[in-house]
């Protein structure tokens, strides 16, 4: 007999040999029927591995990470079935799972595929699928894996099978192909249900541009055809909301290729847009006590030597900046923490005057490839929320519970109610990626967890995430089509006071080692914008929107009246505009449904006579006709229903 731990910590005897599936079954005959993958004491197996030891077993279905994982890795080897039987002599290369789907990397030779092909690959897809056939692992012998794919003039399996050793070398097998693999499939094909080619690319063997660019095939499946179909729908929404198509539109931002990539322009909307967050946070900081300081874009290549910066980022960000001093070298800042750890050793401190919390809208910059940049979620020169406490270690619990509660305000008013917390510890297995001793690392990783617990947080637990110089707590954030990013961070740092020597006295007149947080509740402004146009479909909040409301007159004979209207609104401090033009009043209202203007005041012969204003709103309900003052009261009541008053 072998004992199975199961997830909920139960230990339950079984023969050996059982399988995964046999304990599923043993659960529920439902649940087994939903168990797609399985992973024993840390290890993917298959449902139908006999298990022969002691040990741990995660069962996983397709509403597990893991499950769709392996769900998508068996439909690649599906895809390359269909390649095989549709193009004649097409060879292999490699097709893993990735984030949504997969994809696979074949050469065609001389034949070709564009999206023309992608019905009838799907078709041949899901014809094998129906066949039920099992995927099935089998070794074997470094010398006959190399004489299978030597016989079929394969040169990129013969290239990963040499760089393997023998006796770790396995293979996949479904109907009648077979494939270099090192496991974690679904029990058969006739699970997947619904199939679509996403698109094709080009893609260099090994990602070496020296190489041969061979085809990438894309595609995704699931288990249910409802499922495709959401899923396609949700990306068809996600491409109305797309941030850069949005702030096109919007007019709040641009690149120029003049100016670099990487590095956006921020428009007279998008600026007055980040100055609204920058100004919301900056309020709720002054009532936590935050001191606002501003540092310089370079620093000294020293500086970031001793941070551990220059070694994390300087080989891949932008090279050094020569001086015309012999030896004299300067960095663009890839992270504001050196500077205010600077700002900090300007003075020294006693133990009353702790904790120091500084505050910055900091532009930092990173040299980011080419091929990874994304308009606004990811580029070269960005600005982050940036503030760092200086505490005393008994005064950590507190300052971190403090910022969790003003990262929850940020979120709160926002509209991002659907998130979880991470917390981020460091990998033990692999020490070198990190700096500081042992000690203070189990010091901060007990901090954040202990404050996650106290503060209630829905959080989980990734081993490996970890900064370089410490622990983190990520909030990952769902937006309006489910899509999971992650937005805030605060981290605790014990090595960089050390690095820097940074010190106050304390009561006993000695002199002590400060505790450092790090803190962003939005984590950069560019990401953060990008991530809150696309949860909002660029429908901001009323308080940050750039126009809260547009007037707009009938004809020119009631443009003065408009002229009082827009006064009397600014007097209010409504954001508003006029439009006057010699245009139709339907036209008017079009243009402003598609800028999104929250409000369209309507002038016309019954308004002035009235003195009043007759106020449409964005998606076309009629509010009908109403005062000024009453008009101010319907912006101040939806303005409080989010913008609350930060109490720290």
């Amino acid at each position: 007999m072998i004992d199975i731990t199961l997830p909920d910590g139960t230990v339950r005897p079984f023969e050996n040999n059982v399988t995964p599936m046999d304990v599923a079954k043993s659960i529920s005959e439902g649940f087994a029927r939903n168990v797609i993958s399985a992973s024993f004491n840390g290890t993917t197996v298959e449902t139908h591995t006999p298990l022969t030891s002691d040990g741990a077993l995660i069962l996983y279905t397709w509403n597990d990470k893991e499950g769709k994982k392996a769900f998508w890795h068996s439909s690649a080897h599906v895809l390359a079935q269909a390649l095989e039987e549709l193009y004649p002599g097409v060879k292999l290369s490699i097709g893993p799972a990735i984030e949504n789907g997969f994809y696979y990397d074949i050469d065609l030779g001389d034949q070709s595929l564009s999206d023309k092909d992608f019905k009838t690959i799907e078709d041949k897809m899901l014809e094998i699928a129906r066949g039920k056939h099992e995927f099935s692992m089998r070794s074997a012998s470094k010398a006959d894996a190399l004489s299978l794919y030597k016989s079929q003039n394969n040169e990129y399996k013969v290239e990963l099978i040499e760089n393997l050793e023998d006796g770790t070398i396995t293979f996949c097998d479904h109907d009648t192909f077979t494939d270099l693999c090192r496991g974690g499939h679904i029990p058969n094909t006739s699970i997947i249900k619904a199939v679509k080619i996403m698109s094709v690319a080009g893609a260099y063997w090994r990602g070496d541009e020296k190489n041969k660019q061979l085809t990438r095939v894309y595609g995704i499946s699931f288990p249910k055809q409802k499922d495709l179909t959401e899923y396609l729908h949700l990306l068809e929404e996600a491409k109305k909301r797309d941030h850069r198509k949005l702030g096109r539109e919007l007019e709040l931002f641009t690149f120029s290729s003049k100016v670099g990539q990487g590095l956006p322009l921020w428009l007279p909307k998008g600026a007055a847009l980040r100055e609204r967050l920058e100004d919301f946070l900056k309020k709720a900081q002054k009532k936590a006590g935050y001191e606002m300081v501003v540092t310089p874009h370079i620093g000294q290549k020293e500086l970031y030597v001793t941070s551990g910066h220059y070694a994390k980022y300087g080989a891949d960000s932008f090279q050094p900046i020569h001086t015309p001093v012999e030896g004299e070298e300067f960095l663009l800042k890839p992270m504001n923490c050196p500077h205010h750890c600077e700002i900090y050793n300007a003075k020294p401190f006693s133990y009353k005057e702790l904790p120091k919390r500084y505050a910055e809208f900091g532009t930092v910059y990173r040299y980011e490839q080419s091929g990874e940049l994304h308009g606004l979620t990811r580029v070269r020169g960005f600005t982050q929320d940036d503030a760092h406490i200086f505490c005393m270690p008994d005064q950590l619990d507190e300052e971190f519970k403090n910022v969790i509660d003003l990262v929850l305000y940020v979120f709160g008013s926002l509209g991002f109610e659907n998130f979880t917390a991470q917390v981020s510890l460091r990998d033990p297995n692999t020490p070198e990626k990190y700096i500081g001793s042992d000690e203070n690392w189990e010091k901060a990783e007990a901090a954040i967890l202990n404050a996650a617990i106290d503060k209630g947080l829905d959080y989980v637990v990734e081993t490996g995430e970890a900064a370089f110089y410490g622990p983190k707590l990520d909030f990952m954030v769902k937006d309006a089509l489910g899509r999971s990013w992650q937005l805030g961070t605060i981290q605790v740092d014990y090595n960089l006071p050390e690095r820097f020597d940074l010190t106050y006295k304390g009561s006993d007149n000695e002199l002590h080692r400060p505790v450092m947080i790090h803190r962003a509740p939005f984590g950069s402004m560019e990401r953060f914008i990008a991530i809150l146009l696309e949860h909002t479909g660029g429908n901001f909040p009323l308080w940050l929107m750039p126009t809260q409301a547009i007037v707009l007159s009938i004809s020119e004979k009631y443009e003065k009246y408009a002229e009082k209207v827009l006064n009397l609104l600014e007097n209010d401090e409504i954001r508003a505009l006029a439009d006057n033009r010699n245009e139709t009043i339907g036209k008017k209202i079009r243009e402003a449904e598609m800028a999104k203007i929250p409000y369209m005041i309507i002038i016309g012969e019954q308004e002035e006579k009235e003195n009043k204003i007759t106020v449409r709103q964005h998606g076309g309900e009629d509010l009908g006709m109403i005062s000024v003052e009453d008009f101010k009261k319907i912006i101040d009541t939806e303005v409080n229903k989010t913008l609350k008053t930060f109490k720290q």
